[in-house]
C-alpha cells in the first residue's frame, strides 16, 4: 500500500503511515543537508586543489557522489510505501580493475542523473522537508505540550509569536494544536507521497520500467527453465535410466545362462553397448541437473565436479546453507563450464575453487596455473553463462594474462533458501 491509498482509505490517523510520513520528511531533511555539505566540500576543496593536480580526485568522487545518494534513496522509499524501486541503470565494466569501473561510470548518463538528483536534494528538497515537518508536525506538538509548559515554567510561547500564561488560554492552545495536528498528518501525508514520487521520477530512466519488466521476465523464463530441467532429469532418473539398468542386468543374467558359441558372444556384445548406453545416460541426467546438486546442494556439487576434472582441482568453499534454487545452479554450471576450460584449454596442471556467502552475496573464484590469454568472448561458453548471472543481478569477470595464471570470478546477491523438498 502507498501513502496516496491510506489517505484515501479510514482510519488513517489511526495506522503507522503519518509516523511514516514524517520519518521519510525527517530523514529526507537530514540526508540532504548532509548532502548538500559534502557536495559542497567536495566541489569546493577540489577546485581549489585542482592546481596541483591533488583536487582531480576529489572531484571526480564529487562527481560520483550521486551514486551512492540514489542508492540510499531508493530504499528510503519504502517509507512512503512507493514500491519497489529498479536499481541504477548501471553497466558492467568489460574488465575487472578500478580504471575500467571509473571510465564505464563518467561515460554513463545514468551517473549524472543521479548526480543532478543528489544536488536537487541538497540545495531544494531538504529545506522544504524540513518546512513540511516543522510546520505539520513540531508545531502542532509545541502547541500541545503549551499546558505541561505552564505547569512547568508558568507561561509557555506558543510558536515564538505569542505568550500564554493562564490554563484556559494554554488548554485552548493545546486544543487547537491538536486539530493541526490531525490536519498536519493528513498534510505531511500528502507531501510525503508527491517528495516520493518526485524521487521515483527523477531517479528513473525513461525505460526503466519497461527494462524492469523485461528483468523480471527474464527471472522468470530462468525459474521456468531450471524447473523444467528438473522434471526432465527425474523423469530420466526415475524411467529411461531404470529400464536400461533392468535391460543391462536381463542380458547380464542371459549371458549367464547361455551355453558359450556366438549367442553367448553376441549377449556379451549387447550387454557391454548396454553398459555403455547405461553409462552416457548416467552422464546425461548429470549433465542436465546433477541430482547431487538438488539433494545436497551447491557446495557438494562442486566437491563431485572437482572430483570428475581430469584436472587435480583443490575446492575451499563453504556454504553454512542453502541457497535459492536458482543461484545454485547458475553457479554450479559456471564452475563446470571453468573446469571444462581449465582441462581443454588451459595446459595447467592444477586448479582451485574458492568463495563462500557472506554480505549477502555468493562470491565463487576459479584459479588455475595455466598459460592464460583466455577471452570471455573467444567461444569458451562463459558469454552465456555471463548472461546466466546477469539475470540474477549477479557479475561475471574473468582475469587471464599472458602467462598466467587464470581467474574466473563470479558474485551472485542473494539470501539463504529454507529447506525445500528436494522433489519439489
Amino acid at each position: 500500500m502507498t501513502v496516496w491509498r491510506a489517505l484515501a482509505g479510514r482510519g488513517y490517523l489511526g495506522s503507522a503511515w503519518p509516523w511514516r510520513a514524517v520519518a521519510y520528511l525527517a530523514s529526507g531533511a537530514l540526508f540532504g543537508a548532509v548532502v548538500l555539505v559534502v557536495i559542497v566540500s567536495g566541489a569546493v576543496a577540489g577546485g581549489v586543489l585542482a592546481v596541483v593536480l591533488v583536487g582531480l580526485p576529489l572531484l571526480v568522487l564529487t562527481a560520483l557522489a550521486g551514486i551512492p545518494v540514489a542508492a540510499v534513496e531508493r530504499r528510503r522509499l519504502r517509507l512512503a510505501g512507493a514500491g519497489p524501486m529498479p536499481p541504477g541503470q548501471h553497466r558492467v565494466p568489460d574488465r575487472p580493475g578500478l580504471a575500467a569501473w571509473l571510465v564505464v561510470r563518467l561515460g554513463e548518463a545514468a551517473t549524472w542523473r543521479e548526480l543532478a538528483y543528489a544536488v536537487l536534494l541538497g540545495v531544494v528538497l531538504w529545506p522544504l522537508d524540513a518546512a513540511a515537518v516543522a510546520g505539520g508536525a513540531v508545531l502542532p506538538l509545541s502547541m500541545v505540550a503549551a499546558p505541561a509548559l505552564v505547569a512547568v515554567d508558568g507561561e509557555a510561547k506558543v510558536a515564538k509569536l505569542w505568550l500564554v500564561d493562564s490554563w484556559p488560554g494554554a488548554f485552548a492552545v493545546a486544543g487547537l494544536g491538536l486539530v493541526l495536528l490531525a490536519a498536519g498528518a493528513y498534510a505531511l501525508g500528502a507531501v510525503a507521497g508527491a517528495r516520493a514520487e518526485l524521487a521515483r521520477a527523477l531517479l528513473a530512466g525513461k525505460d526503466s520500467d519497461r527494462v524492469t519488466e523485461l528483468v523480471r521476465s527474464r527471472v522468470r523464463l530462468v525459474d521456468a527453465f531450471e524447473a523444467e530441467r528438473r522434471r526432465i532429469e527425474r523423469d530420466l532418473h526415475d524411467g529411461a535410466q531404470q529400464r536400461v539398468v533392468a535391460l543391462t542386468m536381463t542380458l547380464g543374467l542371459a549371458r549367464l545362462d547361455a551355453p558359450p558359441g556366438r549367442l553367448a558372444d553376441q549377449l556379451a556384445t549387447a550387454h557391454r553397448e548396454a553398459e555403455r548406453a547405461l553409462a552416457e545416460l548416467r552422464e546425461l541426467i548429470h549433465g542436465i541437473h546433477p541430482k547431487v546438486l538438488t539433494d545436497y546442494g551447491l557446495e557438494a556439487a562442486v566437491a563431485d565436479a572437482a572430483d570428475r576434472s581430469p584436472v587435480p582441482v583443490d575446492v575451499d568453499l563453504e556454504l553454512p546453507e542453502r541457497l535459492p534454487r536458482p543461484v545454485e545452479s547458475a553457479a554450479y554450471f559456471v564452475v563446470c563450464e571453468a573446469l571444462a576450460n581449465v582441462a581443454r584449454h588451459s595446459g595447467a596442471g592444477r586448479a582451485e575453487v574458492s568463495g563462500g556467502y557472506g554480505d549477502g552475496r555468493l562470491v565463487l573464484r576459479v584459479r588455475d596455473d595455466g598459460r592464460g590469454g583466455a577471452d570471455a568472448r573467444g567461444g569458451t561458453g562463459l558469454t552465456g553463462l555471463a548472461d546466466r548471472v546477469s539475470v540474477l543481478d549477479g557479475r561475471l569477470s574473468l582475469s587471464s594474462p599472458p602467462g598466467g595464471p587464470t581467474l574466473l570470478r563470479v558474485e551472485i546477491p542473494c539470501r539463504p533458501s529454507p529447506m525445500e523438498d528436494p522433489c519439489g
